[in-house]
């Protein structure tokens, strides 16, 4: 038996969570207030709630205060961009090259995160056939994390332009640790309910792929 009742949302909460969905934007510019301590605590305890594989909770959230490792993140970004920006279509480069794709010399706070495979937390639930399901329940503590910080006003930008194996060596993680994003968090500087890519030119939306069998 529940231990009590189910909360019975209304229209309005309804309504207010798919604006929650829609603003929920990958924030790329921040203003340069700080972020308190225990606003990004009580993000990350919120993050705790999300779903996982086994209950194995495997998200391994890391703290990124160190101005010398914050370059090292940033040199390493530097280095994986340009070797994006190298890759593209001549038709794409130009577009590429103005692209706002981090905000690490702005954000306040920065996290990366990581899934642990070698967790025995769970006891292996779930995760025989499908191991990377670990990674899976990673992003989905992120983006819990996500929308409760939207909902306090506070963007997050997830940068992925980034070398995993590099990343871990700067962050001297745990050999079993898996980069999976380092975000960074910090009061958005400007704001849109639409995807920056799209502003931008970059990319359109899509309708939902619907397949019946």
């Amino acid at each position: 038996m529940p231990d009590c009742a189910p909360p019975i949302f209304s229209d309005q909460f309804r309504n207010d969570l798919f604006a929650l969905f829609k603003w929920r934007r990958d924030v790329r510019r921040f203003r340069r207030d700080p972020l308190r301590a225990d606003t990004r605590d009580e993000l990350i305890a919120t993050a705790n709630l999300a779903p996982s594989v086994g209950l194995s909770e495997p998200w391994r959230f890391v703290v990124v205060d160190d101005p010398v490792r914050r370059s090292a993140i940033r040199d390493c970004f530097e280095a994986c961009n340009a070797d994006a920006l190298r890759a593209q279509d001549e038709s794409r480069a130009s577009l590429y090259a103005r692209l706002k794709l981090a905000g690490l010399d702005e954000a306040p706070c920065q996290l990366a995160v990581f899934a642990d495979r070698g967790t025995q937390k769970g006891h292996g639930l779930g995760r025989a056939t499908m191991p990377e399901t670990v990674e899976y329940s990673a992003v989905l503590a992120i983006h819990t994390l996500w929308l409760a910080a939207r909902a306090r006003g506070i963007g997050l930008g997830w940068v992925s332009i980034l070398d995993p194996q590099r990343v871990a060596e700067i962050l001297e993680v745990p050999a079993d640790w898996t980069f999976v994003a380092y975000l960074c968090l910090g009061y958005p500087s400007e704001e849109s309910d639409v995807p920056a890519l799209v502003r931008e030119g970059w990319e359109t939306r899509d309708a939902v792929t619907l397949l019946h069998r």
